[in-house]
């Protein structure tokens, strides 16, 4: 029997950019509709709303000139209004040629917010669909508070559905617009009206509030629903839509006879092109994307992946175009480190072994963090009793920011016992000082990795004087890996990191 495929529409670039602080810029925007479109596999995009700003026009004009040349203008959808037409020529003077248009999905709403008769709201509407026809435009209806009106105003929502039924229109969009439904009344209302309007083609929009987006989304696809809509990384109001990765994992794993269209191993490069754009970060336990959920930290777990793969699962991180990994810490056993040490292709007799597990326990009882990059370091300290075994030091530096000036550095840095000076300016004096150090290497012709993610991070309730920890994320031609350093200044932590990032690379020359 052919499985059913659930169509997807991603709302990223409309829903999700209503997370609070995020706004995406018309080149972000462009990029990320042809990830979605183009690698992801996603069946159709909601890129915008109309009338917001001029950026937001130009963003859609563009993204609306690059999808005619592709043939994929069919699939872009910009959220429209019943406002006498103002919408519908905004798409018209934008190129996009699909309307997602809002309604009142609940007796509540249509009564409070627009005070108007269902009679009225539904004449609006046809007259916006009408004129949306006659401009070759393509009409889907979202139901606000649709959820809202199944439990209060049952018979509103089934004589609007009614109205709809007669209307030229593609689609009727039914959004948890407040995220108050249980998985049981999700299949419950879907079933009601699937069954009752066969003929209507239905899509659920699901939102977080309750930690239920994915479950109700199940609850949909079982219901019978059509489509679904999603965001990448859950981005949305309040606590977010239903997340993309996570849907399509369980859609894949736990649905039988059920698929989507969607390159599961594309989703983690997507998530992470959506989070730096956004500045929204992923928490890094958040299934499928999130930095931890391929990380075995018991030794224990990684003992028995050695073992049979005994805490192994379906979610296997290759699927995702991820990798497991191993956690250094107070809880490693033996096991975890042996993992870590393969990928670095080192090898240790047992009582070496044991004497870096000691090590690595003693620096998780202090709070340190310990990463796979850490080891050879781990091991020359141990097994060299304390012997300085870096080689590059930060010697000296002088830094230097002036009101009206723009910052420099002088640098001293000692590499195989030669010291080596250079001076630079830039951005800030931290950019200051990793242009100088730039500057070194390009002297010896060594080309260092790019900084790809910068953070900082003080203890909640700490004063000005708390330590920072400055974690900074590099990337190199063939992996990323990350570097931390400690200090009460927050410039002078972010340089001990980089010191660690250069002891690592010289361990690969």
């Amino acid at each position: 029997m052919k499985p059913r495929t659930i169509e997807i529409m991603d709302t990223t670039l409309r829903d999700g950019e209503q997370t609070s602080g995020v706004s995406f810029s018309s080149s972000e925007k462009l990029t990320l509709a042809k990830l979605l479109l183009g690698e992801l596999k996603v069946d159709r995009i909601e890129i915008a709303s109309a009338r917001v700003s001029e950026g937001e026009f130009q963003a859609v004009k563009d993204i609306s000139a690059w999808a005619n040349s592709e043939n994929l203008i069919d699939r872009i959808e910009i959220l429209t209004f019943v406002d006498k037409g103002i919408s519908i020529q905004w798409m018209i003077d934008t190129g996009v040629r699909v309307q997602n248009l809002l309604t009142k999905g609940s007796l509540n709403h249509l009564t409070h917010q627009l005070k108007q008769t269902p009679e009225k709201h539904f004449e609006g509407i046809a007259e916006t669909i009408a004129l949306a026809q006659f401009h070759n435009i393509e009409t889907n209806v979202y139901l606000e508070d649709w959820s809202n009106g199944m439990r209060y105003s049952k018979e509103y929502v089934f004589s609007f559905i009614d109205f709809l039924s007669n209307q030229p229109i593609k689609r009727v969009l039914l959004p948890d617009t407040l995220g108050v439904l249980s998985p049981a009344e999700t299949f419950a209302f879907l079933s009601e009206i699937v069954e009752g309007y066969p003929k209507l083609i239905f899509d659920f929009h699901g939102h977080n509030d309750y930690d239920l987006s994915v479950a109700n989304a199940m609850e949909a696809i079982k219901a019978g629903i059509h489509g679904l809509h999603l965001t990448v990384n859950g981005m949305g109001e309040r606590a977010g839509n239903t997340p993309l990765a996570s849907l399509v994992a369980v859609v894949n794993d736990f649905l039988p006879g059920v698929e989507v269209n969607i390159n599961e191993n594309s989703l983690n490069k997507v998530s992470q092109l959506v989070s730096t754009f956004s500045g929204f970060r992923i928490p890094v336990n958040k299934p499928v994307v999130g930095a931890n959920v391929f990380t075995q930290t018991a030794g224990i777990h990684a003992d028995g992946d050695s073992k049979k793969n005994l805490y192994f699962n379906d979610l296997l991180p290759e699927r995702f175009g991820r990798k497991r990994k191993y956690a250094l810490g107070k809880t490693s056993g033996k096991a975890n480190i042996q993992k870590n040490l393969q990928e670095l292709g080192l090898s240790l007799d047992d009582d070496a072994l044991k004497k870096v597990t000691q090590r690595i326990i003693e620096l998780g009882d202090r709070k340190e963090k310990v990463t796979a990059e850490d080891l050879p370091y781990i091991i020359s300290d141990v097994m060299n009793s304390g012997a300085n075994t870096k080689k590059v030091i930060v010697k000296s530096y002088v830094l230097t920011h002036s009101k009206g000036l723009k910052p420099s550095t002088t640098v001293a840095v000692e590499i195989d016992k030669i010291i080596y000076e250079e001076q630079a300016s830039g951005d800030g004096q931290y950019d200051a000082f990793i242009n100088a150090i730039r500057k070194i290497y390009k002297s010896k012709k060594i080309e260092l990795p790019k900084l790809i993610d910068y953070a900082v991070h003080i203890p909640p309730g700490s004063t000005s004087d708390a330590l920072c920890e400055t974690t900074i994320t590099w990337q190199q031609i063939n992996k990323n890996f990350i570097t931390r350093g400690l200090d009460s200044d927050q410039t002078i932590s972010a340089i001990k990191a980089t010191e660690k990032m250069l002891n690592i690379i010289e361990t690969q020359l």
